[in-house]
């Protein structure tokens, strides 16, 4: 059975840092992700990296202040975030595929590219 589990949200203050954590199990994957969904919106795309070489991709948003990051001896993959604003509140979601990290020459970036999700921990930022 695989299974991801998602850990490392909570309350911050605005300019604080929190480390997300996403401990897989079962299988390994050519693909890592972090995704995010604020109320009301659709949920986005954060950043991504491939298991083969640690390439990464970041959404605009987030470039320069997050960082993703994976350790392929443990299945995990991790999301560091500085200098939160509160426009990053949301949940966010870990996210895997075992297929190959790119479709069309494009690294996979929308929700429905990947096959395996974790339950999501929620982020709030206060001003």
């Amino acid at each position: 059975q695989v299974q991801l589990v998602e850990s490392g949200g909570g309350l911050v203050q605005a300019g604080d840092s929190l480390r997300l954590s996403c401990a897989a199990s079962g299988r390994t994957f050519s693909t890592m992700a972090w995704f995010r969904q604020a109320p009301g919106k659709e949920r986005e795309f954060v950043a991504g990296i491939t298991w083969i070489d640690g390439t990464t991709y970041y959404a605009d948003s987030v470039k320069g202040r997050f960082t993703i990051s994976r350790d392929n001896a443990e299945n995990t993959w991790y999301l560091t975030m500085n200098s939160l604003k509160p426009d990053d509140t949301a949940d966010y979601y870990c996210a895997a595929h075992h297929l190959s990290a790119y479709i069309f020459g494009e690294f996979r970036k929308t929700p429905n590219e990947y096959a395996y999700w974790g339950q999501g921990t929620q982020v709030t930022v206060s001003s």
